[in-house]
């Protein structure tokens, strides 16, 4: 039997890593450049919570990890596409950061002429699981990773895929909502982020599913419908006239 890369879960795990890994890369890149803070109406009036700012990966996690896996058990093939578009939405991030070259949101630019070791070492503490969850090292080398906001897109493109189903639908939409208020209240993004974060994967999601989100999928063919013109009325056919 021929193997379908598509439809493998593997491949599609290994995929959806390997993209996050080059979105960082671009990502860190972006940060060596000076660039300036802009003036945010919404984060003026949300106070800054330090404590979500420290752990916002966690919350992500906490949120997004258990509602993929259950997508996963509930319908593979879901899944599989969600790690698949996922994966070029973060690719996509990646190119959008060094194009909008937003300054950090609140502090200096510590970053700007940063050091190629300084940001390899970075890169190998972020795309680690382990030390990316446990230390500080994305907080310290990505402070201007913004446009567009990563935490919203992802939960918002879970959200897509489980919409429809009874259990999974409003509990991926309450933790997108969870999320983007945590990246709100930790002033992770500028509001354009967040908004930019779902206009962003709302084409993308189009565009690999070629179909508006409000639009339900079309079923399936069914059997073509026999032509009347063609039924039998049940009769012998009429003599052909003698010769």
């Amino acid at each position: 039997m021929r193997f379908r890369w598509r439809e493998s879960l593997a491949v599609a795990l290994v995929w959806r890593y390997s993209a996050h890994a080059a979105m960082v890369a671009l990502a860190l890149w972006n940060e060596r450049r000076p660039a300036p803070a802009l003036p945010d109406l919404v984060l003026s009036l949300v106070p800054r919570v330090d404590w979500i700012e420290r752990h916002n990966y966690q919350v992500w996690l906490l949120v997004h990890l258990p509602i993929a896996v259950a997508l996963l058990v509930r319908d593979r093939a879901a899944g599989v596409r969600f790690l698949w578009v996922g994966g070029w939405l973060s690719l996509l991030r990646g190119l959008t950061i060094p194009l909008t070259g937003l300054g950090p949101i609140d502090g200096a630019d510590v970053n700007a002429g940063a050091s190629a070791a300084t940001l390899w070492h970075a890169w190998l503490a972020i795309v680690n699981p382990v030390s990316a969850l446990t230390t500080d090292a994305a907080q310290v080398g990505l402070t201007k990773d913004l446009f567009f906001s990563g935490h919203v897109a992802s939960t918002f493109l879970l959200w897509l895929y489980c919409r429809g189903r009874r259990v999974l639908a409003p509990l991926a939409l309450a933790g997108h909502l969870l999320v983007t208020a945590s990246v709100f209240l930790g002033h992770l993004h500028y509001t354009i982020d967040v908004v930019g974060a779902w206009a962003v994967t709302l084409a993308v999601y189009v565009v690999a599913e070629r179909r508006i989100p409000l639009t339900p999928p079309a079923p399936a063919p069914g059997p073509a419908a026999p032509d009347p013109s063609r039924r039998s009325s049940g009769r012998a056919p009429p003599a052909a006239p003698a010769g």
